[in-house]
């Protein structure tokens, strides 16, 4: 792929996520009168280019894709006005100036990274690649979700999606599925044009009404820390906590593990 493709894609990229920000944040929350008489959800263009400071022709560039390069400045100021969390700040900051290559179809893991789950057994634990990809994980962790890792290439977000078996294995599933969507989107994002990503997306959208809706809704959300409710097959429920690590090379691969709470 040339780089004048690459890059055509990742203003698209830019264009989206914008648009989806401001048509989600209304007038009061950013201190403006409400009008009864608006017909566009969420913010205006021009609402939104006079809080950044910027003109609304300048902004109307960017979420249209045109060639044009906002500054770090530019960026954090559309930010600002869009009252952006963090992760969100950084993904936008990503895709806006990073001109990174998209992902190979294949991801490397180095043997040390991969050999970790088995050194924390019997805690569930795995390593998953930048499209969720499960590159390694101990049978605790296979125990845990049924069915995960059962194919030749296996996928977290697949499952979740697309396997009855999550569903059971997570009472909570709405909310797991919702976070681990957004974690994939924000890694999309940073790949534009990834046959891998383009062929997971519309898998999982083609399968899974709720990926399809959320899909567009472009929430972001970064790996952390927190606690789960998991099911066993014998219908008793437990909570685990959980912690992610980057790999330091590959900071798009990520490692989990848990624990009893």
């Amino acid at each position: 792929m040339d780089d004048l493709t690459d890059s055509s894609r990742r203003r698209h990229e830019l264009g989206s996520f914008l648009r989806a920000r401001r048509e989600r944040t209304s007038p009061s929350d950013v201190g403006l009168p409400h009008s009864p008489r608006r017909r566009t959800p969420g913010l205006r263009r021009e609402e939104l280019a006079n809080l950044a400071g910027i003109s609304t022709t300048w902004y109307t560039f960017l979420e249209q894709g045109r060639d044009v390069r906002p500054s770090t400045q530019v960026v954090t100021s559309i930010a600002n006005a869009l009252n952006l969390g963090e992760a969100e700040r950084a993904h936008l900051l990503a895709i806006a100036t990073d001109e990174s290559r998209p992902a190979e179809d294949l991801e490397y893991l180095a043997p040390e990274v991969a050999d970790i789950p088995m050194m924390v057994d019997p805690n569930p634990a795995y390593v998953t690649g930048s499209s969720y990809d499960l590159l390694a994980w101990n049978d605790a962790a296979a125990r845990l979700f049924p069915g995960a890792t059962d194919t030749a290439t296996p996928n977290l977000a697949r499952w979740m999606f697309t396997d009855p078996a999550a569903r059971e294995a997570l009472p909570d599933w709405t909310h797991v599925a919702r976070g681990l969507l957004a974690r994939l989107r924000a890694n999309a994002g940073r790949h534009p044009g990834s046959p891998r990503f383009q062929r997971l997306h519309r898998e999982l959208c083609a399968a899974s009404p709720e990926a399809k809706a959320w899909w567009v809704r472009y929430d972001i959300a970064t790996s952390g820390a927190g606690v789960k409710r998991v099911r066993s097959r014998d219908g008793q429920e437990r909570l685990l906590t959980y912690a992610s690590f980057q790999v330091s090379e590959q900071p798009e691969q990520i490692l989990t593990i848990y624990r009893p709470a």
